[in-house]
């Protein structure tokens, strides 16, 4: 029988749907009540009207651009925070820029039931891959080991020889990071000699998995699950070992709406993915997470009973995530601006072997001779990655609006 971390996983789908809307109402309240940009965006809004799914969907959805403008206009929360400091623990700053607050307690961000489904158990030692810098990204899941009773090394990102001295010295049961990076570990292992053996499962997130990746890990035998999560929202969905979809995690509300609009798509059909938490510090409200996906029909095979949906499947808008870090066009317009000399630019993201990559196409503006190493350590500063410049001849971009391409194949 399929082990599941708590009761509330197997519940009657009706049950739980019922649990959620009888706690909507007080919450809105509660939000709108301390919290003086819900109580301007839910302007007019009768909190004990909302008790559905229905009724939720007439509420407008949050997007990230409008939360943005509102930080700038009301730094650094905009209005949407619903406690002073001391009320919240730490204060990340994630691109755009946004801020978020990470709530106090045990395992804030929820994250600790994706890895009990990866197999995660107390007493693993895990290595945490995922950046502590600026952003919440490592905090996400350290916190959920650590929860879970499992021993957190805080690897973070890059240093790849340091890594693998701590395979050799930890012996870590299991890998938390982007799906790429475990690959660089593996592989610098095995160079040096260093039996990296004891990895067996990973959970993954700020990007892809791909299934020829999933396979390769498999064949060195490391099984990999993926998880669904944000750095406002934490983690919003997870996969089980039937491996059919993400599990959307308890105490979430998920839809899926038309892309550009506030209305719930059909079942099964893709749109964007928005998410309802019930944070009393950081309330969230239909937050627009700008991602793609679509519900699955029916309960996931290893017992979990809540909505599954098919995982990430591309951005509503251009914000592409590249390495774990998004990547957005606004950032792309500030190289623009720096080197007068591009007349157009369009990034192109695509996969080089098993890793993301960044290429980022520049006509020249006239008889201009743009700098392409100039421009590569602008993109570096802007983004935060490395991108290559491709210098290419006016008039052959496309004329599709796209300031991002993601190139990438999930099939």
């Amino acid at each position: 029988m399929t082990e599941h971390y708590d009761f509330l996983e197997t519940r009657d789908p009706g049950e739980r749907e019922q649990d959620l809307f009888a706690r909507v109402p007080q919450f809105l309240a509660d939000t709108v009540r301390d919290s003086e940009g819900w109580k301007k965006f839910l302007a007019g809004i009768d909190p004990d009207t909302i008790m559905s799914r229905e009724a939720l969907a007439k509420l407008p959805v949050l997007r990230k651009s409008v939360l943005m403008e509102a930080q700038q206009a009301d730094p650094p929360f905009g209005g949407f925070i619903a406690a002073g400091p001391g009320g919240f623990s730490r204060v990340f700053m994630s691109p755009g820029p946004i801020w978020e607050p990470q709530a106090a307690g045990n395992d804030p961000f929820n994250g600790a039931r994706a890895l009990y489904a990866a197999g995660f158990r107390p007493g693993d030692i895990v290595m945490n891959c995922f950046s502590y810098h600026l952003t919440p990204g490592g905090f996400i899941l350290d916190e959920a080991a650590r929860a879970l009773g499992c021993a957190v090394f805080p690897a973070g990102v890059g240093n790849t020889e340091i890594q693998v001295e701590a395979v050799a010295a930890l012996n870590p049961t299991g890998y938390i990071g982007t799906p790429d990076f475990l690959k660089v570990i593996l592989d610098k292992a095995a160079e040096t000699g260093v039996d990296a053996s004891s990895i067996t499962k990973a959970l993954v997130s700020g990007g892809a998995l791909f299934p020829s990746l999933r396979a390769e890990y498999a064949a060195r035998g490391v099984a990999v699950l993926q998880a669904y999560a944000t750095a406002d929202l934490g983690v919003i969905a997870y996969e089980s070992e039937a491996r059919e979809g993400l599990i959307v995690n308890e105490d979430y509300i998920v839809e899926i709406v038309r892309p550009g609009s506030d209305d719930p798509v059909a079942e099964g059909e893709v749109g964007e993915v928005v998410v309802t938490r019930f944070d009393p510090i950081y309330p969230l409200i239909r937050l627009g997470t700008g991602d793609l996906s679509a519900v699955l029909a029916g309960p996931s095979p290893c017992g979990r009973t809540n909505m599954r949906i098919k995982g990430w499947m591309g951005r509503a808008d251009q914000r592409t995530k590249v390495k774990g870090m998004f990547v957005d066009p606004a950032q792309i317009d500030q190289v623009l601006k720096r080197h007068g000399e591009i007349g157009r630019a369009r990034l192109e993201v695509i996969r080089d072997g098993e890793q993301d990559a960044m290429i980022l196409k520049v006509e020249p503006s006239g008889a201009a001779a743009p700098d392409a190493e100039a421009i590569a350590a602008s993109l570096r500063e802007f983004t935060k990655l490395k991108g290559e410049v491709d210098i290419v001849a006016a008039g052959t971009l496309p004329n599709d609006g796209k300031v991002i391409a993601d190139e990438r194949s999930y099939d």
